[in-house]
């Protein structure tokens, strides 16, 4: 309840201008800051260097005219990390969606690496040149390792969703990660990562359900999970997501893409029905997002209860755990290429 509150206040100070509140608190800034300085050293000491160039079309043998699918946000939905184009996040999920349309996807990537949510605005005007039926957006950790203001992050996130989303161009949206996942952040850092990671991905959801979008929770796929097999999920700067990691995520992305362009087969539709006993139902948003920044790969969408959006405690919003709607292979496993792509 108390992330939830929290989240409510970031998103509620995001729309009237207010300043939110920090992630630090009251805890000793001088040891953070000299154990960020070392975690920082310690990343950068193995560079990746400039993302792969996945921009193509998908699928192109494939009828009907393409989908235009933009990729935006910073180096985790670039690609940094990873050294063939097909293992970028944008690419696994070009490639996926395709399969699902069996029509051709055409993939845009306007993420740049460092880019923290006040670049959204030139990201989305870059958009926008491409007709977007599709726009997914990482974002987040940059803005929690610079200290930027919640409220601040969380602003630019909802004016790009809402001009994404008034020219008619679906939205998802993957939510900050878990920043306490990264090897090397110590304690207390790794407390306050992970907290302000947290409070930022409940937020952030807030904000994008109340506009229309769709968000997916990553914070575990980058914390439990990650943390179990770091070396087979990160990539050589112990930072970035490998190519097992990528595809973990794209797979918790996917699901939600298609759903949000209504490609989803019948046994999808029956499993994508909120079920209690896994969690899952209809709830005020700022209770949904609070969930969903807990568990991986939670998608929280805008729903009606009685014909109505709102309700006592505000908009009402859908907590669904998808399940992969691709092909059946391993967790890390990427999806298989599309023949033909170019």
């Amino acid at each position: 309840m108390i992330r939830a509150l929290t989240a409510r206040r970031i998103a509620t100070a995001a729309a009237y201008g207010g300043g939110g509140i920090t992630a630090l608190g009251g805890l000793t800034f001088g040891l953070l800051v000299v154990e960020a300085k070392l975690a920082k050293r310690i990343i950068q000491a193995t560079p990746n260097g400039d993302p792969p160039a996945a921009d193509r079309v998908y699928g192109p043998s494939l009828p009907g005219r393409p989908i235009s699918f933009v990729m935006m946000g910073d180096s985790t939905a670039a690609g940094i990390g990873v050294l063939d184009p097909g293992e970028t996040p944008a690419a696994l999920l070009a490639t996926g969606l395709s399969a699902i349309a069996a029509r051709p996807v055409r993939l845009t990537t306007v993420a740049r690496s460092g880019s923290r949510s006040e670049v959204l605005p030139d990201q989305v005007t870059e958009a926008l040149r491409a007709g977007p039926d599709i726009v997914v957006i990482m974002i987040g950790a940059n803005d929690v390792t610079a200290r930027v203001s919640p409220a601040d992050s969380v602003r630019h996130l909802d004016d790009a969703v809402r001009r994404l989303r008034d020219i008619g161009s679906e939205v998802v949206v993957g939510t900050c990660p878990d920043l306490g996942s990264v090897k090397p952040v110590m304690q207390p850092l790794r407390w306050v990562a992970q907290r302000a990671s947290r409070q930022l991905a409940a937020a952030q959801t807030i904000a994008v359900v109340e506009r229309g979008g769709r968000s997916v929770s990553l914070g575990d796929l980058l914390g439990g999970e990650f943390a179990a097999e770091p070396h087979e999920m990160f990539s050589a700067d112990r930072y970035h997501p490998s190519a097992r990691g990528y595809a973990a995520a794209a797979a918790a992305l996917l699901p939600s893409m298609a759903a949000a362009l209504e490609l989803e087969p019948e046994e999808a539709l029956e499993q994508a029905r909120p079920a209690a006993r896994r969690g899952e139902g209809v709830l005020p948003v700022y209770l949904a997002a609070a969930e969903a920044a807990e568990e991986p790969g939670t998608e929280v969408s805008a729903t009606r209860v009685a014909g109505r959006e709102l309700g006592p405690r505000g908009r009402w919003a859908t907590l669904l755990r998808r399940r992969q709607l691709t092909q059946k292979t391993g967790p890390g496993d990427p999806a298989p290429a599309t023949p033909g792509a170019t």
